[in-house]
């Protein structure tokens, strides 16, 4: 379902909460969605398998840029066919500190015909410049972005 709805008055808050035993799963909880299972990455010595807060972060800086070309593809009046997104975050101990370095976004976005494609670019890089997770981070974001058209079927 599409939302079209206004949005609402700052500050937003988002509740999530937690329970977790000595060993096994995280799970996160937040009013009104699924709960979901976290454990520790394998490059921390984990079990892997599940969502962790590495992938986790990761995940928020794609599902952003997403929803924000989403966004703004729509206030635009700018068609598209399609949007497939590839985000690889880089962890690494700059000053003996571990966090996350940069985010590279691979973008590959489907047009019909019609569209200009300087136009679908610049929409492109709007929504990385505007994405809330990015701007909310210390690392580096990298934008690349491959343009296709979409096939036309002849009759």
């Amino acid at each position: 379902m599409l939302y079209v709805g206004r949005m609402h008055p700052f500050p937003h808050t988002y509740v999530v909460s937690s329970s977790a035993t000595p060993e096994g799963n995280v799970l996160l909880e937040s009013a009104g969605i699924p709960s979901l299972p976290t454990i520790t990455p394998p490059e921390f010595d984990g079990p892997g398998g599940l969502w962790s807060p590495e992938t986790l972060l990761v995940a928020a800086v794609i599902d952003c840029y997403v929803l924000t070309f989403r966004g703004i593809a729509r206030a635009s009046k700018m068609p598209w066919t399609s949007l497939a997104v590839e985000c690889v975050g880089t962890l690494e101990r700059p000053d003996n500190t571990t966090q996350f370095t940069g985010f590279d976004l691979r973008v590959q976005l489907v047009l019909p015909p019609e569209v200009n494609e300087d136009r679908a670019r610049r929409i492109a890089q709007r929504a990385e410049e505007t994405c809330l997770i990015t701007r909310s981070l210390n690392g580096e974001t990298n934008l690349d972005v491959t343009i296709e058209r979409e096939a036309v079927v002849v009759s």
